[in-house]
Protein backbone atom coordinates (compact mmCIF):
# COMPACT_ATOMS: atom_id res chain seq x y z
CA UNK A 1 0.00 0.00 0.00
CA UNK A 2 1.26 3.44 -1.30
CA UNK A 3 2.62 5.38 1.75
CA UNK A 4 0.41 8.83 1.79
CA UNK A 5 2.51 12.22 2.69
CA UNK A 6 2.40 13.77 5.68
CA UNK A 7 1.09 17.31 6.20
CA UNK A 8 3.02 19.18 8.90
CA UNK A 9 1.37 22.32 9.62
CA UNK A 10 4.15 25.13 10.28
CA UNK A 11 2.11 28.11 12.18
CA UNK A 12 4.28 30.18 10.43
CA UNK A 13 4.21 32.88 7.40
CA UNK A 14 7.18 34.40 5.24
CA UNK A 15 9.48 31.60 7.54
CA UNK A 16 8.48 33.34 10.55
CA UNK A 17 6.38 31.93 13.46
CA UNK A 18 2.68 34.11 13.34
CA UNK A 19 2.36 36.20 16.17
CA UNK A 20 -0.85 34.46 17.31
CA UNK A 21 0.70 31.25 16.61
CA UNK A 22 -1.28 29.69 20.15
CA UNK A 23 -4.77 30.90 18.95
CA UNK A 24 -4.30 29.44 15.79
CA UNK A 25 -3.48 25.96 17.11
CA UNK A 26 -5.81 25.97 19.64
CA UNK A 27 -8.85 26.39 16.76
CA UNK A 28 -7.62 23.65 15.14
CA UNK A 29 -5.97 21.03 17.57
CA UNK A 30 -9.09 19.07 16.69
CA UNK A 31 -8.35 18.85 12.88
CA UNK A 32 -6.66 15.66 11.31
CA UNK A 33 -3.15 16.93 10.86
CA UNK A 34 -0.90 14.99 13.66
CA UNK A 35 2.26 17.08 12.73
CA UNK A 36 2.50 20.67 13.89
CA UNK A 37 5.94 23.15 13.78
CA UNK A 38 6.85 26.21 13.29
CA UNK A 39 10.16 28.55 13.07
CA UNK A 40 13.04 29.44 15.62
CA UNK A 41 11.92 33.18 14.83
CA UNK A 42 8.90 35.58 16.16
CA UNK A 43 7.71 34.00 19.10
CA UNK A 44 9.31 34.85 22.42
CA UNK A 45 11.16 31.29 23.56
CA UNK A 46 8.79 30.98 27.20
CA UNK A 47 6.06 30.86 24.31
CA UNK A 48 7.43 28.38 22.18
CA UNK A 49 7.92 26.23 25.22
CA UNK A 50 4.70 27.25 26.05
CA UNK A 51 3.09 26.42 22.52
CA UNK A 52 5.08 23.04 21.82
CA UNK A 53 3.90 21.43 25.28
CA UNK A 54 0.05 22.07 24.38
CA UNK A 55 1.04 20.65 21.16
CA UNK A 56 2.46 17.77 23.06
CA UNK A 57 -0.47 17.60 25.43
CA UNK A 58 -2.40 16.96 22.24
CA UNK A 59 -1.01 14.57 21.30
CA UNK A 60 0.96 15.78 18.14
CA UNK A 61 4.46 15.31 16.70
CA UNK A 62 6.16 18.42 16.72
CA UNK A 63 9.09 19.64 14.93
CA UNK A 64 11.22 22.46 14.78
CA UNK A 65 12.64 24.10 11.25
CA UNK A 66 15.56 26.06 11.71
CA UNK A 67 16.38 28.76 8.70
CA UNK A 68 19.88 29.22 10.04
CA UNK A 69 22.84 29.11 8.04
CA UNK A 70 25.96 29.41 10.70
CA UNK A 71 26.82 26.03 12.41
CA UNK A 72 25.99 28.35 15.75
CA UNK A 73 23.10 29.07 14.94
CA UNK A 74 22.16 25.67 13.80
CA UNK A 75 23.23 24.25 17.15
CA UNK A 76 21.47 27.09 18.68
CA UNK A 77 18.75 25.63 16.60
CA UNK A 78 18.48 22.48 17.90
CA UNK A 79 19.47 23.51 21.63
CA UNK A 80 15.63 25.69 21.48
CA UNK A 81 14.10 22.42 19.96
CA UNK A 82 15.64 20.20 22.88
CA UNK A 83 14.45 23.17 25.93
CA UNK A 84 10.89 22.70 24.11
CA UNK A 85 11.02 19.22 23.93
CA UNK A 86 10.44 19.17 20.38
CA UNK A 87 10.06 15.56 18.19
CA UNK A 88 12.43 16.90 14.59
CA UNK A 89 14.72 19.69 14.67
CA UNK A 90 13.95 20.33 10.48
CA UNK A 91 16.34 22.62 8.68
CA UNK A 92 19.88 23.73 9.45
CA UNK A 93 22.94 23.47 7.21
CA UNK A 94 23.93 19.97 8.26
CA UNK A 95 27.00 20.02 10.85
CA UNK A 96 28.33 17.04 12.33
CA UNK A 97 27.71 18.92 15.81
CA UNK A 98 24.23 19.38 15.27
CA UNK A 99 23.98 15.71 14.38
CA UNK A 100 25.28 14.87 17.29
CA UNK A 101 23.44 17.35 19.62
CA UNK A 102 20.47 15.46 18.22
CA UNK A 103 21.24 12.20 18.89
CA UNK A 104 22.32 13.13 22.30
CA UNK A 105 19.39 14.86 22.95
CA UNK A 106 16.54 12.53 21.58
CA UNK A 107 15.39 14.59 18.22
CA UNK A 108 15.23 13.11 15.08
CA UNK A 109 17.12 15.25 12.97
CA UNK A 110 16.02 16.29 8.70
CA UNK A 111 18.95 18.70 7.52
CA UNK A 112 18.71 20.74 4.30
CA UNK A 113 20.40 19.88 1.46
CA UNK A 114 21.40 22.00 -1.30
CA UNK A 115 22.68 25.90 -1.50
CA UNK A 116 20.02 27.93 0.57
CA UNK A 117 20.29 31.90 1.07
CA UNK A 118 17.60 34.54 2.19
CA UNK A 119 15.09 34.29 4.51
CA UNK A 120 12.34 32.99 3.11
CA UNK A 121 14.79 30.84 2.04
CA UNK A 122 15.66 30.01 -1.67
CA UNK A 123 17.37 26.75 -3.27
CA UNK A 124 20.12 26.95 -5.52
CA UNK A 125 22.21 23.42 -6.71
CA UNK A 126 21.28 20.76 -9.24
CA UNK A 127 19.55 17.55 -8.44
CA UNK A 128 22.58 15.13 -8.39
CA UNK A 129 24.48 17.24 -6.09
CA UNK A 130 21.55 17.23 -3.77
CA UNK A 131 20.81 13.43 -3.94
CA UNK A 132 24.36 12.62 -3.61
CA UNK A 133 24.79 15.11 -0.83
CA UNK A 134 21.44 13.80 1.29
CA UNK A 135 23.01 10.09 0.61
CA UNK A 136 25.85 11.31 2.10
CA UNK A 137 23.96 12.81 5.23
CA UNK A 138 22.17 9.91 5.38
CA UNK A 139 24.88 7.24 5.34
CA UNK A 140 25.74 9.31 8.87
CA UNK A 141 23.04 8.29 9.96
CA UNK A 142 20.50 11.35 10.00
CA UNK A 143 15.97 10.74 10.33
CA UNK A 144 15.60 12.27 6.72
CA UNK A 145 15.78 15.47 4.54
CA UNK A 146 14.24 18.41 4.70
CA UNK A 147 14.45 19.14 0.67
CA UNK A 148 13.12 22.84 -0.32
CA UNK A 149 11.85 22.23 -3.51
CA UNK A 150 9.20 24.65 -4.18
CA UNK A 151 12.02 26.94 -3.23
CA UNK A 152 14.32 25.98 -5.88
CA UNK A 153 15.70 28.53 -8.31
CA UNK A 154 15.27 25.45 -11.38
CA UNK A 155 12.50 23.00 -11.85
CA UNK A 156 11.15 22.04 -8.71
CA UNK A 157 8.90 19.12 -9.84
CA UNK A 158 12.11 17.48 -11.73
CA UNK A 159 13.82 17.81 -8.72
CA UNK A 160 11.32 16.52 -6.31
CA UNK A 161 10.34 13.43 -8.96
CA UNK A 162 14.21 12.98 -8.84
CA UNK A 163 14.36 12.46 -5.00
CA UNK A 164 12.62 9.16 -5.23
CA UNK A 165 16.07 7.99 -5.61
CA UNK A 166 16.47 8.83 -1.96
CA UNK A 167 15.28 6.22 0.21
CA UNK A 168 14.84 7.31 3.26
CA UNK A 169 11.73 9.60 4.51
CA UNK A 170 11.87 13.35 2.48
CA UNK A 171 9.92 16.26 3.76
CA UNK A 172 9.29 18.94 0.97
CA UNK A 173 8.67 22.01 2.81
CA UNK A 174 7.96 25.08 1.82
CA UNK A 175 5.61 27.25 -0.90
CA UNK A 176 2.79 23.98 -0.81
CA UNK A 177 0.21 26.57 -2.24
CA UNK A 178 -1.77 24.47 -4.67
CA UNK A 179 -3.97 21.06 -5.36
CA UNK A 180 -1.47 20.72 -8.67
CA UNK A 181 1.49 20.84 -6.51
CA UNK A 182 -0.04 18.45 -3.77
CA UNK A 183 -0.58 15.92 -6.77
CA UNK A 184 3.05 16.76 -7.64
CA UNK A 185 3.91 15.60 -3.96
CA UNK A 186 1.75 12.40 -4.10
CA UNK A 187 3.46 11.31 -7.14
CA UNK A 188 6.86 12.54 -6.02
CA UNK A 189 6.41 10.12 -2.63
CA UNK A 190 7.11 12.29 -0.32
CA UNK A 191 7.11 11.08 3.46
CA UNK A 192 6.09 14.71 4.71
CA UNK A 193 5.36 17.94 3.59
CA UNK A 194 5.02 21.71 5.16
CA UNK A 195 2.61 23.91 4.58
CA UNK A 196 1.97 27.40 6.52
CA UNK A 197 2.25 30.63 4.45
CA UNK A 198 -0.58 29.20 2.21
CA UNK A 199 -3.05 28.21 4.98
CA UNK A 200 -2.53 32.16 6.25
CA UNK A 201 -3.33 33.05 2.22
CA UNK A 202 -6.09 30.80 2.26
CA UNK A 203 -4.85 29.10 -0.37
CA UNK A 204 -6.72 25.93 -0.08
CA UNK A 205 -10.18 27.59 1.42
CA UNK A 206 -11.50 30.01 4.26
CA UNK A 207 -10.88 28.86 7.63
CA UNK A 208 -7.64 27.37 8.27
CA UNK A 209 -8.83 24.88 10.51
CA UNK A 210 -11.20 24.02 7.35
CA UNK A 211 -7.98 23.76 5.22
CA UNK A 212 -6.25 21.51 7.18
CA UNK A 213 -8.68 19.00 6.73
CA UNK A 214 -9.39 20.07 2.62
CA UNK A 215 -5.82 19.22 2.47
CA UNK A 216 -5.93 15.89 4.64
CA UNK A 217 -8.85 14.15 2.66
CA UNK A 218 -7.25 15.19 -0.33
CA UNK A 219 -3.51 13.18 0.12
CA UNK A 220 -5.73 9.95 1.12
CA UNK A 221 -8.08 10.64 -2.38
CA UNK A 222 -6.90 8.68 -5.36
CA UNK A 223 -4.27 9.72 -7.00
CA UNK A 224 -5.76 10.97 -10.44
Amino acid sequence: MKHTPELIVMLTHNDVTVPDAAAVFARCQHTRARYWGFKEEGLPFAEMQALFARMKSCGKTTCLEVVAYTEPECLHGAEMAAACGCDILMGTVYSDAVHAYCRAHGLRYMPFVGQISGRPSILHGTPAGMICEAEGYLAKGVDGIDLLGYRYTGDAAELNRAFIAVHAPICLAGSVNSFARLDEIKAAGAAYFTIGSAFFAHAFGGDIADQINTVCDYMEAPHA
